[in-house]
């Protein structure tokens, strides 16, 4: 078996703790990676969640590569509906030009939070002219690379400064929409099976962005190495993941039915679906981590794995990646 793994960490913030406390473990954890073999370390954004130090992942990539030397870092991911794709293309241009050929931009749909903190973020916008999503990706390619072209209304404008190696670029979806248009802009995929373990729904991700790129998606999961799986179990709890389905056509997937709930009263509907998924969750001893790990690169042919471990206690989450970097050094003899 031949395949790499990688993390992506929300930075929580684990009982009895500060952000402060979180963001240290993060860097610890970043250097701990690099140390055992990990190919990638990154960040989640998420707004407004008290038990998440995560809410500006550039600033926390900045700070990642500073303390280390070789893994690669990046966003886990930009939530771009928020941002201009300009001052994005700008931040990563930076981080690029800081740590040449180690950086990586993934970017999201998703809010990464309830209502209110999306209006925060989004006060200042246009509400006229807001882009679709495909429209603000196709603008950040753009200006990650030559600029829009000269009939854009953004024509002239050019990010700077130029990296001695270009920001590797991610989108994080779960369809085979999401895998169309990453392959459409010539970016990398990565199929967050974190939020939807449906086997046929990745199983049409992976064939739509391999028949347009011949390349294979990353995947996204849960996974917690521990000393038996019942005590992986127990330290993980019940892990679900609902999907909200406005009247609007919105979805948006959310931890809880309380959430869920909160989530359409601050939007300020009542008509609302809701449908519960089931993350991709892998638990057990590290063997048993791999044998599914094995399972899942022989029948989709996944050659990178990036590893949500879904526990705040920084000490169980150390644990499990060390236990997991065997996992990786076995899987690539």
């Amino acid at each position: 078996m031949s395949y790499s793994l990688s993390i992506l960490d929300k930075s929580p913030i684990a009982d009895g703790t500060t952000a402060a406390d979180a963001l240290r473990f993060t860097t610890r954890l970043a250097q701990r990676a690099e140390a055992l073999g990990y190919a990638r370390y990154w960040i989640a954004e998420h707004h407004g969640a008290p038990g998440l130090a995560s809410s500006a992942p550039e600033i926390v990539v900045a700070h990642l590569l500073a303390h280390t030397s070789r893994i690669r870092v990046g966003s886990g991911g930009v939530m771009l509906q928020h941002y201009s794709p300009f001052k994005v293309a700008e931040q990563f241009r930076v981080l690029a030009s800081l740590a040449p050929g180690r950086v990586d931009l993934g970017v999201g749909k998703a809010p990464g939070g309830l209502p209110l903190t999306t209006r925060a973020l989004q006060a200042h916008h246009d509400k006229t002219s807001k882009a679709e999503f495909a429209e603000r990706f196709a603008e950040l390619d753009a200006f990650l690379h030559t600029g829009v072209d000269e009939n854009h209304p953004l024509a002239g404008a050019i990010a700077l400064p130029s990296p001695p190696e270009p920001v590797q670029g991610v989108l994080l979806g779960a369809s085979p929409g999401s895998a169309a248009l990453a392959a459409k802009q010539g970016w990398h995929f990565c199929y967050a099976g974190h939020f939807n373990r449906d086997e046929q729904n990745l199983a049409r991700s992976i064939d739509t962005y391999r028949s347009a790129t011949g390349r294979t998606p990353l995947l996204a999961l849960y996974a917690l190495a521990g000393q038996s799986k019942a005590e992986a179990e127990r330290h993980v709890g019940p892990l679900r993941i609902f999907r909200l389905q406005l009247a609007t056509g919105q979805s948006v997937n959310l931890p809880s039915p309380e959430a869920a709930k909160e989530f359409a009263r601050q939007t300020g509907v009542s008509d609302y679906r809701l449908d519960e998924l089931h993350p991709h969750l892998l638990t057990g001893t590290a063997d048993e981590v791999r044998q599914e790990l094995d399972a899942l690169h022989e029948r989709f042919g996944i050659e990178e794995f990036v590893i949500d471990t879904p526990v705040a206690d920084y000490a169980l989450r150390l644990t499990s990646i060390e236990a997991l970097a065997g996992v990786q050094q076995a899987a690539q003899v």
